[in-house]
């Protein structure tokens, strides 16, 4: 049977070491400031080549981008470049009543998730209804190319932007042959006769395909929180868990159910039974939580925060009659993710 924790535990790894050598700054009301701070810094634009998207996800077509993206970059000797928007535009824009679609990523998860593809500067824009105002030409000429430096711009081929999304591939166009930068549009990249869409899979997500999902991201869905206090119950019955409070509520969760999936703590991998779901054997209360027993490890991590990167669907979530049904249950459970790593 395929094997995944080695090669994911390298990733998380590779992601946190790329972090380090990747700059993060904000944009917030025309002022550049530190990442996570009010603090303004410096900031003056450099040869660049930049690409702008949400990049919820950062899935397999994003990731086609910011390849090409890195490549220019490197063979010109200038600046990589990528302008990302928080909250997601859809949190502000988004008038229906059941709201946005969940996230695929939080910005943290996004963050690491690029740095890892070898971005040299992260540019994070405030997304406001004020910036929302801002038009496509206005945010092309003050934003891309005045601040950032922009000699290239590298976009997907349903890319747009600017107030209403009036702006796309014809604007960049037009502008660039004023303002003195080029224009790459990258095709539309398919598996088999499906093409990426961050919607396609929030689809397999909600439906526990984790493993098709992880195909069209390129690497495993990714859940983070800090661990918080809980009932304890799982502890009575020998599988203590570690209940997340999720960094960010619109985080989209999978479907209900048992998840194979796997972590690092204090630098080593370890394997995991995740429950998502109400927990109905032990709460009335319907609310869905994120609970999980890392088998191996038994220090406490309360405060700590903690990020799972979920590798294959187990089971539905399941009432039970009794706590001894659902430790036989759980034993089970805990065989079959041995036998997965």
């Amino acid at each position: 049977m395929k094997s995944f924790c080695s090669r994911d535990y390298v990733y998380l790894r590779v992601m946190e070491d790329k972090r380090k050598s990747m700059q993060i700054v904000e944009y917030n009301n025309n002022n550049v400031c530190s990442y996570g701070t009010l603090s303004s810094v410096e900031f003056l634009p450099l040869p660049s080549v930049v690409t702008v998207g949400s990049y919820d996800g950062v899935h397999k077509g994003h990731r086609t981008i910011l390849a090409r993206l890195v490549a220019v970059a490197e063979s010109r000797h200038l600046r990589s470049v990528v302008v990302t928007f928080e909250p997601h535009p859809r949190r502000v824009l988004n008038k229906v009543v059941s709201g946005p679609p969940g996230l695929l990523t939080t910005l943290d998860e996004k963050i690491d998730l690029l740095a890892g593809a070898c971005v040299d500067l992260l540019f994070v824009v405030r997304f406001t209804a004020d910036f929302a105002a801002r038009s496509s030409d206005d945010f092309i000429r003050n934003v891309l190319v005045r601040l950032l430096g922009a000699q290239s711009i590298i976009v997907g081929y349903d890319h747009a932007f600017g107030r209403d999304r009036s702006g796309g591939c014809h604007t960049l166009e037009t502008l660039g042959r004023e303002l003195d930068f080029d224009v790459e549009v990258v095709d539309e990249v398919r598996i088999g006769n499906e093409h990426f869409s961050s919607t396609r899979i929030r689809t397999l997500l909600e439906s526990g395909k984790i493993e098709e999902a992880n195909e069209f991201l390129g690497s495993p869905y990714l859940i983070t929180g800090t661990v918080a206090h809980g009932d304890k119950r799982g502890r009575d019955i020998g599988f203590p868990t570690v209940n997340l409070a999720l960094s960010d509520p619109n985080k989209l969760l999978p479907r209900a159910g048992v998840y194979l999936a796997q972590t690092v703590v204090n630098g080593e991998p370890f394997k995991a039974m995740m429950n998502i779901g109400v927990r109905p054997t032990v709460s009335t209360e319907g609310i869905k939580t994120v609970e999980a027993h890392i088998i191996g490890y038994s220090g406490t991590l309360y405060g700590r925060i903690i990020r799972f990167s979920i590798l294959r669907f187990i089971r539905d979530e399941k009432k039970f009659t009794t706590l001894e049904e659902l430790k036989i249950q759980l034993e089970k459970d805990k065989k079959t993710v041995e036998m997965y790593c």
